[in-house]
Order: C-alpha cells, then sequence, then structure tokens
C-alpha cells in the first residue's frame, strides 16, 4: 500500500484515518511471517479466472510503458513477481514495513516499499497502472473515494486499473482480533461492487469490466473484480 511519509489527507477526519492506518500496519507486522507462507504461492494457488483477468491488465499497462505499474497492498510480492515475469515494470508497495522485508527477501530482484495507498508519495501521471487485489478489504468507505483520486493523480492519462475484492449483497464489516494465532484488531469492509464502482466514478476513474466470481473451495465470498481506468 505508498512510499515513506504519507501526506495526511484533506478528509475524512485525520484521526480516524490514523487510527485504521495504524490499526492494518500492526496487525499485518503481528501476521507477517504465517501470511506470507500461506499466500505466496501465486498464481500456482490462484483461480484460473483470477490469472486471465491479472494478464488482462498487465497487457492494457503495456500500452503505456516504460512506465511502472505499482502492486497496491503487494503482500509477500507474489503477485508483482508475476508482473515481473510478464515482462511489465513494476514494484509493491505495502502498509506493514514487516510484510515488505519479508518480500524483498523473497524478491530482491524487485523494488518494494512501505507505505499506503491513500496517499502515494509519486509525482503525478507516473504509473502505467494500478493494481490492488484483496487490499481495498481494509480501507473504510467514506475513505474509498480519497483513495481513488490518489489513484487518479498517479496513473498515466488512459492507463488501468484493476481491483479484486471479498464482496457480497450489502455492505459489511468484520472485526478480527485473532488469526495465524497471533493478536490483532483489523477491520474487513466487504463492499459492495456498486459502493466501489461509485467512489472509482467520484474520484474521476472511468469503469471498463465488471466481474463477479462465486466462492469456491474454502472461500467464503463472492470475488468482485473492476477495471477501470484514468480517462485519456
Amino acid at each position: 500500500m505508498t512510499a515513506e511519509n504519507p501526506r495526511t489527507p484533506q478528509s475524512p477526519a485525520t484521526t480516524e484515518y490514523a487510527d485504521f492506518l495504524a490499526a492494518t500496519r500492526t496487525s499485518y507486522d503481528a501476521i507477517a511471517p504465517a501470511y506470507t507462507e500461506a499466500f505466496s504461492d501465486w498464481p500456482a494457488d490462484s483461480h484460473p479466472l483470477d490469472r486471465s483477468l491479472v494478464t488482462a491488465f498487465a497487457e492494457l499497462a503495456r500500452e503505456h510503458a516504460p512506465a511502472p505499474v505499482a502492486d497496491l497492498g503487494s503482500g509477500p510480492g507474489s503477485v508483482t513477481a508475476h508482473l515481473d515475469g510478464l515482462g511489465i515494470p513494476v514494484f509493491g508497495v505495502d502498509l506493514s514495513p514487516r510484510m515488505v522485508t519479508l518480500a524483498r527477501r523473497a524478491h530482491p530482484e524487485l523494488r518494494f516499499h512501505v507505505g499506503s495507498m491513500t496517499s502515494l508519495d509519486l509525482p503525478e501521471e507516473t504509473l502505467s497502472g494500478i493494481l490492488a487485489l484483496y487490499s481495498i478489504i481494509h480501507i473504510p468507505n467514506d475513505h474509498l473515494t480519497a483513495t481513488f483520486a490518489e489513484f487518479h493523480r498517479a496513473l498515466k492519462p488512459g492507463a488501468p486499473v484493476l481491483l479484486a475484492f471479498q464482496t457480497g449483497d450489502t455492505e459489511d464489516r468484520l472485526h478480527m482480533t485473532e488469526r495465524f494465532g497471533q493478536e490483532i484488531a483489523l477491520d474487513y469492509h466487504w463492499h459492495t461492487p456498486n459502493t466501489v464502482t461509485d467512489a472509482l466514478t467520484k474520484a474521476g476513474l472511468q469503469l471498463r469490466a465488471r466481474v463477479l466470481r462465486e466462492p469456491e473451495g474454502e472461500e467464503r465470498r463472492p470475488r468482485a473484480f473492476l477495471l477501470a481506468r484514468r480517462a485519456a
């Protein structure tokens, strides 16, 4: 999620903003080793549809090379490495310093930065694309539009955004206090596709495609994929 020293956004309230970022950072620092062990085998353990959508995103981003793609909420770095393997210039950004350390260790040839997707430490119009797989689930609804406005600012004209997130029929929030045997304080926001689409539109991003995949195996919620772009 951006580089160090994120700027304080104009809205929503600064205290709430700092609180949810701090809770997310601390929680992922606590579970980083176990999370990395569980989710480092992408794309081998991913759904074929997920892989095909990421490949399609990469092809769209390639049109704006040599500008890089930002993998926001990059976690263990396996998706970042997959994009690199497709020949896409890419770097990863994650809110958790410990997660970034583990990603750098696993993929020393790639760049990973600590920071927040809510305040990208990047110049305007410098990215060929933004990928955020299952990372906006920790962004409260009230912060989505401001977050996507940051995406819009950093993207080159015409560049794509691909979002993936667990969803449901209605807005819902889950607060978890334990995961992988570690004490955490982490909120999961199950945004609906309509909510996220509205926030993208308000931020000036154009929706290009919407896919809803039903849960399979141990998954409990449908997976939504939204492909958008900054206007050319």
